[in-house]
């Protein structure tokens, strides 16, 4: 489903940083993947070339057999729209829109009426046991609850890929643990693709493969069914 190839991606500046050295990475339909590394180690500018919000220099990444090269704005955002859902750190949700709004707000750019995108918003808030929150904006919620809120927005779509840039970086342990074995769930259950970012040992240890980044490179690749490559959140 993503193949990836030599993938080289210099940031030129006064000093050029040479951030992804010759990446080579394969990802199957239905895996429940992380790349674990420190800061600095390439990890988020790989999963938004993944992501296609960023462009590579060399090498060669096929997303689904299509070549991801030279695509212009519209297409890069045609391709994100269809195939892929993002879950941040920060969360990303608007201020001043409720839980239910927020969610909508990718059908919204799709052309989904009104009353459609609505009732698929409060469905999928209802599976993340956020009903009762759909009228709240999320000054009023907790990490936790918005960190759900914006994993019902990056599902509403039904897209292939789910990829979460640090989702649980600025939760405590606890939802942490919650918000993994959520992915976990919709992985099993649906057979999403899932890739996650992280810096966190316990969180990469709850994925089935661990792809350790490390200086531009990709090193060891980890199976992990049993969950045993770490233990804990850190």
């Amino acid at each position: 489903m993503i193949h990836l190839k030599d993938i080289n991606k210099t940031y030129q500046g006064a000093q050029p940083l040479h951030v992804l050295k010759g990446i080579d990475l394969d990802i199957a339909r239905g895996e429940f993947v992380s790349i674990m590394g420190s800061s600095g180690s390439g990890k988020s500018t790989l999963l938004n070339i993944i992501g296609i919000l960023d462009n590579y220099d060399t090498g060669e990444y096929l997303l689904n057999g299509v070549p991801i090269v030279n695509l212009s704005e519209t297409r890069a955002a045609e391709y994100r729209n269809r195939m892929i859902g993002f879950i941040f750190q920060s969360f990303n949700l608007i201020p001043f829109k409720t839980a239910v709004e927020n969610v909508e707000l990718p059908l919204f750019y799709q052309g989904v009426g009104r009353r459609q995108r609505h009732r698929l918003a409060m469905d999928y808030l209802d599976r993340l046991g956020l009903a009762q929150w759909a009228g709240h904006y999320p000054n009023e919620m907790s990490g936790g609850q918005k960190q759900r809120v914006a994993i019902a927005r990056a599902l509403i779509t039904k897209p292939q890929i789910i990829l979460a840039d640090e989702p649980t970086g600025a939760l405590d342990s606890k939802t942490s643990v919650e918000v993994m074995s959520l992915l976990k769930e919709l992985n099993s259950t649906e057979n999403m693709t899932i890739l996650v970012v992280t810096h966190e040992a316990g969180v990469a240890n709850e994925t089935n493969k661990i792809v350790h980044s490390k200086d531009g490179l990709i090193g060891e690749i980890e199976e992990n069914l049993d969950h045993h490559a770490n233990r804990g959140f850190k």
